[in-house]
């Protein structure tokens, strides 16, 4: 094991080898139920204007007995403005296995000049035209070679240095291959910063949960396939809702991340509670989702009438 960097979390366990020896190990790995195959880089896919990363230097990690690797990815499309604070975010975490994947979708804007300024502590990036957020989720995953992985968009940040930590510690206590565990979330408006404490109500209402303050384990994934691109906006509801049947879930009292407003599930907030409905339906039931999707839609309504 080489350390790169000892002050990153991405540099600090990482073996120098060769790219076919690990494609091995991962081909030796795959089960034949496997939804998907895990790769190292991605073939070269329409508009590709670049990768790199340290795995194109032949620098990889592993999962170890006592520090299983977490994958985190972020997925961008001309993120300039707030994406340098999220990978700052993530090199600075105290916990040393962290891989980072950054999916870049053909930004015309700054993004490539600020994830090729970090690329030394980046283990892989891409930027290609792709075919909306599932499809640059599902990239990430298949690339992803850790034991769990954090889904960490480009416009949030990890709210502190102790927030994979704090996932990594809940893996090693969690005795099941399959799991998915979340912790709280600060929401952060032009108005004011708050706290998003999971709720314990009802899936049915809501995922009791944000998307960047869970991972999920990649066996998971591996059972239950990729995000789906139908879902413009709930593409993560379902994926999780179907990560539920299959696995362990564990909450943690933590504030793991912070999201901003003004993402695109709050700009179509409607259209992203119709797909919650159609997605939510299927465990809840057709009038227990109605009930809610109804209720949600009107307060929506609501509070536009307000605000008129």
């Amino acid at each position: 094991m080489t350390e790169l960097n000892k002050n990153y979390s991405t540099t600090r366990c990482v073996q120098k080898m060769d790219a076919d020896l690990v494609i091995a190990e991962i081909k030796a790995a795959h089960k034949p139920e496997d939804k998907f195959e895990t790769v190292l880089f991605l073939p070269e896919g329409e508009g590709r204007k670049d990768e790199g990363g340290l795995r194109t230097q032949g620098c990889f990690k592993k999962s170890e007995e006592d520090k299983p690797l977490i994958t985190v990815v972020t997925v961008v499309y001309n993120g300039e403005e707030f994406l340098e604070e999220t990978i700052i975010s993530v090199i600075n975490q105290t916990y040393d296995n962290v891989e980072y994947i950054i999916i870049d979708g053909g930004s015309t804007d700054g993004t490539l000049d600020i994830i090729r300024k970090y690329e030394h502590v980046i283990d892989y990036w891409v930027s290609e035209n792709d075919c909306g957020i599932s499809d640059a989720f599902n990239k990430g995953v298949i690339l992803a070679q850790g034991n769990g992985i954090a889904m960490l968009n480009a416009d949030d940040y990890y709210a502190n240095n102790d927030s994979i930590f704090n996932f990594a510690k809940e893996i090693s206590l969690i005795d099941n291959e399959n799991y998915f565990i979340y912790g709280n979330t600060l929401r952060l408006s032009q108005k004011k910063l708050s706290v998003k404490k999971d709720r314990r109500f009802s899936w049915c209402l809501s995922v009791p949960f944000s998307h960047c303050s869970s991972i999920v384990s990649k066996r998971a994934y591996k059972q239950v396939g990729s995000y789906s691109i139908k879902y413009k906006i709930a593409m993560d509801i379902d994926l999780l809702f179907r990560v539920k049947e299959v696995s362990v879930g564990k909450s943690i009292d933590k504030v793991i991340a912070v999201q901003r407003d003004g993402g695109i599930s709050d700009t179509l907030r409607l259209t992203g509670y119709k797909e919650y409905f159609s997605i939510s339906r299927k465990s809840c039931g057709f009038f227990t989702a109605g009930f809610f999707y109804i209720l949600k839609v009107m307060i929506v309504l609501k509070n536009k009438v307000k605000h008129a």
